[in-house]
This record gives structure tokens, sequence and C-alpha cells, in this order.
């Protein structure tokens, strides 16, 4: 048994049967266990208890999770055998009723300190790219991010899944990993006219219409439409590059009605610099309505006030007219003309008119 603040690790136990099989037959759960039965039975749950034996007699360990004051079962936590480096893996679920509590990253932390104290020097940590609860409670446990292990794992569906790395090692503080890029506060950024929300899986057939445009494929770099594979793509693994990163992926809504209306991203972002670089496209019923440079002042602010970015930079085709209203309204200014930096159709090279916005 080991014990915490905040949970209790304990062995299973048969009276975990119906809270296991109520949690493991939520779709919420199943979703990212893809070896996990569905439906998910009692008799699943006892084949687990056994599973779990086999586990500590492997050379694993399998614990419950359960509440310091009720004992109640709220998940289970695991540790596979060593590999032959040996290193550990650690893995767990917690029951959809216990989530937003802390518990994930209470028990990953005492787990961790457990396996650390009996000589595991290297503990990871794997998740779905989709997984950012997970990947939250990883960096949260003091885990660093490592890099993506490429269609690592089998979907459900027949596809594959790429799967993010993270690892702890002895002697390392445990704190708290901050993301450089930190979640809007309250979920999205409005004024009131428009919304920014995060680009998810649910945008895929707004995003690839949008990108596709004419007058939108024209001015992207470089100029040609994604196809359907590539936005999917982009719009699944959103989330994870934000919270590498690496990049803001945000949708740009209607405030009245919630439609969608066009995308902005931050891109390029130099952390060594405090730079990063916006660009954004809207769909034709929307323009001519001030929602890109709104957008674009509510990207800006955000930046400023919860990022260590000082400094935002935009590109635009120098005939691209509507786009140079769209920065200055913004509050950008003008810094100078790249002659050939961008791909252009048939091998040509473009000109790029470059613009600022500083912090303050």
């Amino acid at each position: 048994m080991i014990l915490s603040r905040d949970v209790v690790l304990r062995p299973p136990a048969e009276t975990d049967v119906e809270s296991i099989a109520r949690a493991c037959d939520d779709p919420r759960i199943s979703r990212f266990l893809p070896t996990l039965p569905v439906p998910y039975t009692r008799d699943d749950a006892f084949a687990y208890l056994r599973a779990a034996e086999r586990s500590w007699r492997d050379g694993g360990a399998s614990f419950t999770i359960a509440d310091t004051e009720t004992d109640e079962w709220m998940g289970n936590i695991g540790l596979r055998p060593l590999d032959a480096r040996g290193n550990g893996e650690v893995g767990y679920l917690v029951a959809p009723w216990a989530q937003g509590r802390g518990v994930a990253t209470a028990a990953t932390r005492a787990l961790t300190e457990w396996a650390f104290a009996l000589g595991v020097r290297r503990l990871e940590l794997l998740t779905d790219v989709e997984n950012l609860a997970s990947q939250r409670v990883a960096l949260a446990a003091g885990f660093q991010r490592e890099g993506v292990r490429r269609s690592a794992e089998a979907r459900r569906d027949g596809g594959r899944s790429d799967l993010i790395a993270f690892a702890r090692l002895y002697g390392e503080s445990g704190e708290r990993v901050q993301p450089f890029l930190p979640a809007l506060p309250g979920g999205s950024l409005s004024d009131g006219v428009v919304r920014l929300r995060p680009l998810g899986p649910q945008d895929v057939a707004d995003h690839h219409a949008l990108e596709n445009l004419p007058d939108v494929v024209r001015y992207s770099v470089p100029p040609e439409g994604p196809d359907m594979a590539r936005v999917e793509k982009l719009c699944r693994e959103a989330g994870a590059h934000w919270l590498a990163g690496e990049r803001v992926e945000l949708t740009i809504r209607e405030a009245a009605t919630d439609a969608f209306a066009g995308h902005i991203q931050l891109t390029s972002i130099v952390p060594v610099l405090g730079q990063a670089m916006t660009g954004y496209s809207l769909l034709p019923a929307f323009r001519g309505r001030g929602f890109t440079a709104r957008a674009v002042n509510l990207l800006v602010e955000w930046a400023f006030e919860h990022t260590p970015l000082t400094r935002v930079v935009a590109g635009t085709a120098p005939d691209n007219h509507a786009s140079h209203r769209v920065l200055e309204r913004a509050g950008f200014t003008r810094e100078g003309l790249v002659h050939g930096l961008l791909p252009g159709p048939d091998g040509t090279r473009l000109d790029d008119l470059q613009w600022y916005r500083l912090r303050g």
C-alpha cells in the first residue's frame, strides 16, 4: 500500500468490481484504451483482477486508486515490468465521477516516488495524441514531453494513432511542468462580437472548406489547398501541439450564433526570442464586418498577457490589401519587404511584406 495526502494506492479487491465495470463501460474511458472490451462487464472486471495479480508476479505493479477517507475505488494505476534497459512505464485510468480532482496526478506522483525508491531510474508515460487530459496529468506530475511515437497504437476503427511520450528521471525535482502556452481562460476568448475557440476534430469539415477557397489558397504558403487527411491530422493534433508550446490553432466564430467564421493561429514560436507569427483566414460570408481584426487583436492581447511572448509578426502578399488593413486595425506596423521569400506556384518565388506588434 502507498499512502499520500490525496490518494491511497492499494491492491485491487473484489469490492472494486462494480465500480470498475461501471467506469470502464463509459465511452470517456474506453475511447483512449483501445484494448478495453466494449461493452465492459463484471466478468471483464474480474479478469482485470486476475491480470493485476499476474502483473505483480511478472515484475510489474497494479494498484487501485482509493479515496483516503472512504476507501472508495476511483481508478487504477500500474507499472509495467521493466524493459531490457531497466525503464518502467506508468499507465492509469480514473473513473469519470472522480475526474477533475487531481486524482490521476496525485496517484502518478505517488507511484513514481515509490518506483524510484525501489531503484527504478526512468519512468515513461504514453498518451494518445488526442488525450489532452492525460497529457496535462503527465506535465503536472513532473514528466517532461520527449516527442511523438508515430502510429504507435492501433485504434478501434482499424487506424493507427500517434502517442505522445513523456518521461521523468530519478533525481529530477518532479515539479509541475508549466506549458509555455497556457489554456485560454474559460476555454475561449471573446469581445462580444467574435469568439476564438480551440480548433479540434469537430472542425474538420469547416476548416477543410475554408482552406480550399480559391482566394485563401492564393495567399497560403505554399499556395496549395490541403486535402481532407491533412486537415483531419491538423485538427486532431492541435491540442497536443498547443500543450507542447509549438502552435496555437483557433476557430473564429460569430459570438451571437457560434457559427464557424474562420481560422487564426500562432505559429513559428521561438521562446528564446519571445516571438511568434500569426496567420488567419475568414469565410466570405463574414468578411467586411471587422471579424478578422478583432480576432487578431484578441489573440495577440492574450499572448502578451498570458505568455512570455513579447513580439508577434505577420507576413502578407504585397497585393493583399485586405490583410494589410486587418493588421493595421490590430495595431501592427509595417516592417519591410523581403524579396523572394515564399514559394509560389510552378516554382516561382514570392515577396513577403512583413509586419510586427510589440508587447506594451
